[in-house]
């Protein structure tokens, strides 16, 4: 069976999106969404929702290099919280140390500085975090 899944890169100003599927345990960026104070345009969310259809969603859990938690964990977690009361899909959290450090090395590889602009390095930091999540299952 093929799920279709979607990957999300939390933060407070910008959550990168990204979308996979299980079968070929593939993603890749999608978007990232203007955020304030960690609060999305929820219709925005809706629509990728409807468009795309996805089957579980994967949220990014910040974690220190220690693996304690910090403030923005906290909220990650509401945020995903949030994601599941809206619109009823199971969500998951997955430990997301190093992938935006991994994801301007990516974008950097591949174009330069020119390729870093922010919504890039948050979809790719999504896309990344989406297929951790996939190589652990």
């Amino acid at each position: 069976m093929s799920r279709t899944l979607f990957g999300f890169d939390y933060g407070l100003k910008s959550i990168g999106v990204a979308v996979g599927q299980e079968l070929t345990a593939t993603a890749r960026p999608l978007v990232a969404l203007k955020a304030n104070d960690g609060i999305p345009d929820w219709s925005q969310v809706e629509k990728l929702l409807k468009e795309w259809q996805p089957a579980l969603l994967v949220v990014g859990l910040p974690l220190n290099m220690d693996g304690t938690e910090q403030d923005i964990s906290r909220r990650a977690r509401k945020f995903a919280n949030r994601l599941h009361g809206r619109f009823g899909l199971p969500v998951e959290l997955q430990d997301e140390r190093l992938t935006t450090t991994d994801a301007r090395a990516r974008l950097f590889e591949a174009g330069g500085y020119k390729a870093l602009g922010k919504d890039a390095v948050d979809a790719v930091s999504a896309q990344l975090i989406l297929e951790s999540w996939m190589e652990t299952r």
